[in-house]
């Protein structure tokens, strides 16, 4: 059991993670830490936290775990914050979707990769934020990655497995740069693309007759782009270089696919649709 868990963050994702720890009977004093003193209120209200404190260097006192559920621009400063009130026992880890910035950022704050800090990344979430979004079962059934470095201890890797395990989440260890380059193509673009389509359509003179018809296909597709605009601006800047490559590609097959239309090729539109299709399937057969 987790004696002391403390959440820096206490929203969708760090509040989930308490509730589901919790549920599972897996934690036993819960700390919560935030800029909202009302966000923080509502989270002791809903029973998500045991106290709550403003300040991580407070926060993190005494604490067997703690997860750093912040926007990935917020987290070196957090970091400053509580690197002299953490002891040599405690273990740290982070949610963020960007594992190359949280470790230089690591590195930059304490000169080195401290052995009980283990990178990780829920691969789970909605559009909605803010404690009340969060919700116990987030996690169950979904990867969590955790990328462990040279210098991370055995023991602090196996507490946050077994951490996200009584999650009900599937565990997955991954290097740091391959972690950024599949998540840059699995989820920062779709969530670019999202965004990018409804700015389009926002900035066209007949916007209001646009989203007047926008069906279900339309919402279904853009329903990411009601994510943390924040939280999207600092991870497209922390792995600018992966997602840069990957709007690049994209950006070629859909000159390639205009191209298609506008020749009226409708062999190789079909093959194209086909192929999607049957990729999309295999992904859902897979459990996807």
């Amino acid at each position: 059991m987790i004696e002391r868990l403390a959440v820096i963050g206490v929203g969708l994702i760090g509040g989930s993670f308490a509730r589901a720890l919790r549920t599972a009977g897996a934690v036993g004093e819960v700390v919560g830490c935030g800029r909202s003193v009302a966000n923080l209120e509502r989270a002791l209200d809903l029973g998500v936290v045991d106290r709550f404190t403003t300040d991580p260097a407070e926060a993190v006192v005494g604490a067997d775990l703690v997860f750093l559920a912040v926007p990935l621009g917020s987290i070196r400063g957090i970091l400053q914050a509580v690197r002299g009130a953490l002891d040599g026992r405690t273990i740290l880890t982070d949610g963020g979707s960007v594992k190359g910035s949280v470790v230089a950022d690591v590195r930059a704050v304490f000169g080195r990769v401290p052995p009980t800090f283990v990178p990780g990344h829920p691969i789970a979430g909605t559009e909605h934020s803010g404690v009340e979004a969060s919700f116990p079962e987030l996690y169950r059934h979904r990867r969590v990655i955790l990328t462990p470095l040279a210098e991370t201890e055995p023991r602090a890797l196996a507490l946050v497995q077994r951490a996200w395990e009584a999650c009900g989440a599937e565990v997955s260890l991954m290097e740091v740069d391959h972690h950024d380059e599949i998540l840059a193509a699995t989820s920062h673009l779709p969530h670019l693309l999202a965004f990018g389509l409804v700015d389009t359509l926002a900035r066209m003179r007949e916007n209001d007759e646009i989203f007047r018809y926008a069906a279900g296909g339309f919402r279904d597709f853009t329903r990411i782009a009601s994510s943390s605009p924040v939280m999207w601006r600092d991870i497209c800047l922390a792995n600018g270089e992966a997602v840069g490559a990957m709007l690049q590609r994209f950006a070629a097959e859909l000159n390639e696919l205009a191209d298609t239309i506008q020749d009226g090729d409708g062999e190789r539109l079909l093959e194209i649709f086909s192929r999607a299709k049957a990729a999309r399937d295999r992904f859902l057969a897979a459990g996807g």
